[in-house]
């Protein structure tokens, strides 16, 4: 599959820093992990990009480079990144209350480079008109801080965290071009609504917070793992979670990469029990009307091979599986925004 990329402007995060001395700010001379060499500021005995601004704040290149030297110390232990600092992030499930399975997909866990049984591959769907991945006004995507598993809150100039009932969202990617292989190194990025099925970075009130967005890098199982809250639903679309994925981490700057765009359909028994709680409340009328059957989204099968395997309840959490397959000698098909009825704001409802 060929991945084109267009050119961005990243002229903020690579400026040059050599051949200048440069004073480090009060909070890199008290950090124990900034050491001064030749006069500027090193971290992992890297130069600082940005010597004026703390180790957390030097952009994107610098924190991916710090991801891979990460990466290569716990292969040299025999760990895997995910399963080094993922695991602490979920929310724990003890009953369940509401299941459901796609026919077309598989929550099982997978053996390394063992194929996996999928049926057909994930249908392309609309990233919609709030996608956050530059396609549609402001990226994510090129944020330092992206990368992360708990989506609940903001991060770099947000600070708003998202209420809700407790959600982990575990996806497996399957390589079908590559022998139906787990996808390790595949980057999947994630967003959906809020409590009040509003979308972080484009609702009125909400355009400056970045929350229920994040990237999460497939393990040597095909395996990511994200915490955050049950979405709400909203006029005129079945309660959806929304997702793209990349061949890796480094092409995720730019949205045509993507191999996959597709969206997650959640049960409606969960929906019902969820909906029932304190703050979902207009959930309920919007969701009065929907069916998976008529959804703009998912009415070719009815979800089926979107649906996602749910445990949990309503008081301890809920954990939604599914398994994505994924063809990457086929082009996607979807991507741009769809039509529909009122969403946030009365926007397209996708």
């Amino acid at each position: 599959m060929l991945f084109l990329r267009r050119s961005r402007d990243t002229a903020s995060q690579d400026t040059a820093t050599q051949g200048s001395m440069t004073e480090p700010p009060a909070d890199n001379e008290n950090d124990p992990r900034v050491e001064m060499i030749d006069g500027m500021p090193h971290y992992q005995g890297r130069p600082l990009e940005r010597p004026e601004d703390e180790v957390q704040d030097q952009g994107l290149s610098f924190d991916l480079q710090t991801l891979v030297s990460r990466r290569s110390a716990l292969s040299a232990l025999g760990l895997g990144a995910t399963a080094f600092g993922l695991a602490a992030c979920a929310p724990t499930s003890s009953s369940s209350s509401a299941s459901s399975s796609a026919s077309a997909t598989s929550s099982a866990t997978p053996t390394d480079d063992a194929s996996i049984d999928v049926a057909s591959e994930i249908p392309d769907e609309t990233a919609g008109p709030y996608p956050g991945d530059g396609s549609n006004g402001p990226d994510v995507l090129e944020e330092s801080g992206v990368v992360r598993s708990d989506i609940r809150s903001s991060f770099g100039t947000g600070s708003a965290t998202a209420e809700g009932i407790p959600m982990t969202l575990e996806m497996t990617i399957v390589n079908m071009a590559d022998s139906y292989k787990p996808w390790a190194g595949a980057a999947v990025y994630v967003w959906h609504c809020d409590r009040d099925g509003e979308y972080s970075m484009y609702s009125e009130g909400i355009e400056d917070e970045n929350y229920l967005r994040g990237v999460q890098i497939a393990d040597s199982s095909g395996k990511v793992t994200f915490t955050s809250i049950f979405p709400a639903c909203y006029t005129g679309r079945w309660p959806h979670i929304h997702f793209e994925v990349f061949p890796d981490e480094a092409s995720i700057t730019d949205q045509s990469n993507a191999a996959s765009i597709s969206q997650i359909a959640i049960p409606q028994a969960t929906c019902d029990e969820a909906y029932a709680t304190s703050g979902y409340e207009s959930s309920v009328t919007n969701m009065a009307s929907l069916s998976l059957d008529t959804d703009n989204v998912f009415s070719d099968d009815g979800g089926q091979t979107q649906l996602a395997t749910v445990t949990g309840d309503a008081k301890s959490g809920y954990t939604l599986s599914i398994t994505v397959g994924v063809d990457t000698n086929t082009e996607p098909s979807m991507g741009g925004m769809g039509g529909g009825a009122g969403a946030p704001g009365a926007a397209p409802a996708v």
